[in-house]
């Protein structure tokens, strides 16, 4: 089996953001068999889930970045998905994340991660702005932007996940 190579490694107090591996799919396929994932695509079955497994995977490769494996600091077990993302379609680079685990909800993980991965974006990617793009409905991804001090700024429709609407980051001049 081929890894990539030079993927970064973030740790914060109570998490592990590193590149994806396949011990990291059954996660993955088994959150996005659920309807908590109805954010981001789902639910669908293993086959679909693999090919957005490996989009992730890609955008490494042609990108140069990608989200992070969001994975216990202790345990490195998956509890989801963070960080930079810009595939095909987008209006403009994101923030994304998502929570795998039922569990690891409500308690800050998601906000730890995002936080880490947006100062990633400004500091290694050189990135001046970010948005993340949250589809109609998710309260929660809406708390989150905000609790980062996103801004909501207009609306997006994608051809995949419908309307979805643009918080806007503050620059990293704002946050230094």
């Amino acid at each position: 089996m081929i890894r990539l190579e030079g993927i970064p490694v973030i740790e914060t107090p109570r998490l592990r953001l590193r590149g994806p591996e396949l011990r990291d799919f059954e996660a993955n396929a088994a959150f996005m068999a659920s309807d908590r994932s109805r954010f981001v695509g789902g639910p669908v079955g293993r086959t679909l889930a693999w090919r957005g497994f490996c989009h992730l995977t890609g955008h490494w490769v042609h990108r140069g970045f990608s989200m992070f494996i969001m994975a216990d600091r202790e345990t490195d077990a998956a509890l989801g998905m963070c960080g930079p993302w810009f595939p095909e379609g987008w209006p403009e680079p994101e923030i994304g994340w998502s929570v795998w685990e039922a569990a690891a909800e409500g308690k800050g993980l998601a906000l730890e991660a995002a936080m880490a991965a947006r100062a990633f974006a400004y500091d290694a990617l050189g990135w001046t702005t970010a948005i993340s793009l949250i589809v109609e409905g998710n309260a929660r991804s809406e708390a989150l932007a905000r609790r980062m001090g996103a801004e909501h700024e207009g609306d997006f429709v994608h051809e995949t996940f419908g309307r979805s609407r643009i918080f806007r980051h503050p620059g990293p001049e704002a946050l230094a």
